[in-house]
């Protein structure tokens, strides 16, 4: 323990935070890391680009262009990354090896994703998460899965819901944790549409089909909305008051992405709404700059206010956090482990925040002192602990140099 730390932990003590403790609570919040910023996101079915209403920008060198390289990246960012960490992967990760070209996606099964358990285990990580994926496939039909009016189209989706779900209960049963299963699809239109209302009654109609009989002890169902993507900016399906709605009356997850609403929304005040009402919510922890752009997270005002809400309402065990970005303009390990540590000063920060002192003067009607403490905790020494926490772990705030140094021997190479 540190001169510096000693000093720290006095000086939050006088607020009636206790730092120890807030370091021993940090290290047990799973915060689920996606394995899709290590390749931009094109998986390893042979895809050369994306579609369906995303896209990674940037050049950086040395992309992982086989899963080896990709598990190599993601166990080196890993090792970098500080508390408790899950693995989130799409269905595009499977690994088809002799299947490769003979299946397609409503094909998949558990054996496909069998050395991401192995992955998983060796690396410590307490279980893994998973995605269906649909986008990036020929099997769009102008721009739709899960709510075509085409029958086989929607029919082809369904199933390949239903194969991952099976999948996400071999995920869970095999790391004895359960999987959270996010549901996420592109679907809309560029232009206004005639009939908003089928599209909606569709997609419902195949989540149910999907859904139906999956394994509750080791499967948590999300639905993830988006307020619009590219080519679909006009309409899109899967908008926020239909996930909402539809995780309420299914009892399942809803999934809030902080890049997937308007401009002047925050996920930091949707939080405390859903919990009001969900016993569960799914986070994905983005940086939107102006839209979904996915920018890598950093530590910022709103990352620090969502995690504000998740601490102060006691939700660390309800709140289901997972990072979701990809940067292909800067080293992409770097980008992994940035996000992921600017996720875990986030918690820390509001752990070391006076909040059952703050949440009285609230209630006492006493915002004159409510200000005082808000403006007074911005200045306390918590750097000092953050650097304490990290000391805990055998790691330190220099992550640049041995990233730089991976980047030199093993990345510079993938020519």
């Amino acid at each position: 323990m540190n001169k510096n730390y000693e000093t720290a932990k006095q000086t939050y003590a006088a607020f009636g935070v206790d730092t120890d403790a807030a370091i021993a609570a940090l290290k047990t919040v799973p915060v689920s890391v996606h394995c899709w910023q290590g390749d931009d996101v094109l998986g390893f079915e042979g895809a050369e680009s994306l579609s369906g209403g995303i896209q990674t920008t940037g050049n950086y060198p040395g992309r992982a262009r086989t899963p080896e390289e990709l598990m190599a990246d993601y166990a080196f960012a890993l090792s970098l990354m500080p508390g408790t960490k899950r693995i989130n992967i799409h269905a595009s990760y499977a690994f088809l090896g002799k299947d490769k070209g003979k299946i397609d996606r409503d094909g998949y099964r558990p054996e496909h994703f069998a050395p991401w358990v192995k992955f998983a285990k060796e690396h410590g990580v307490e279980g893994i998460d998973f995605n269906p994926t649909f986008f990036a496939h020929p099997r769009m039909k102008d721009g739709l899965t899960l709510s075509s009016p085409d029958e086989k189209t929607r029919k082809f989706w369904v199933e390949h819901g239903r194969r991952c779900m099976e999948i996400a209960a071999y995920l869970g049963k095999e790391m004895n944790s359960q999987c959270l299963v996010n549901i996420w699809i592109p679907d809309g239109y560029k232009d206004i549409p005639a009939d908003r209302l089928s599209p909606r009654l569709r997609y419902a109609q195949s989540l149910d089909e999907m859904l139906e009989g999956y394994d509750k002890k080791w499967v948590l169902p999300a639905v993830e909305s988006k307020v619009f993507g590219i080519g679909v900016e006009s309409y899109t399906v899967g908008s926020n008051e239909f996930c909402q709605n539809y995780a309420a009356t299914r009892g399942i997850c809803s999934l809030l992405d902080n890049g997937h609403y308007h401009p002047t929304e925050v996920v930091s005040d949707k939080i405390p709404s859903m919990l009001a009402f969900h016993e569960k919510v799914a986070l994905h922890v983005s940086r939107p700059v102006r839209w979904d752009s996915d920018h890598v997270v950093i530590f910022e005002d709103e990352l620090k206010e969502i995690m504000k809400e998740v601490v102060r309402n006691d939700a660390l065990g309800r709140v289901k956090i997972a990072l979701d970005y990809f940067d292909a303009s800067i080293n992409r390990v770097f980008a992994w482990v940035t996000g992921q540590r600017s996720v875990e000063k986030a918690l820390l920060y509001a752990m070391l925040l006076p909040n059952g002192e703050m949440k009285t003067a609230q209630e006492q009607g006493d915002f004159t002192r409510l200000m005082y403490l808000q403006e007074r905790v911005k200045m306390l020494p918590f750097s000092d602990v953050w650097e304490e926490y990290l000391a805990q772990q055998n790691l330190d705030e220099n992550y640049y140099e041995p990233i730089m140094e991976y980047e030199k021997k093993v990345m510079e190479n993938r020519k």
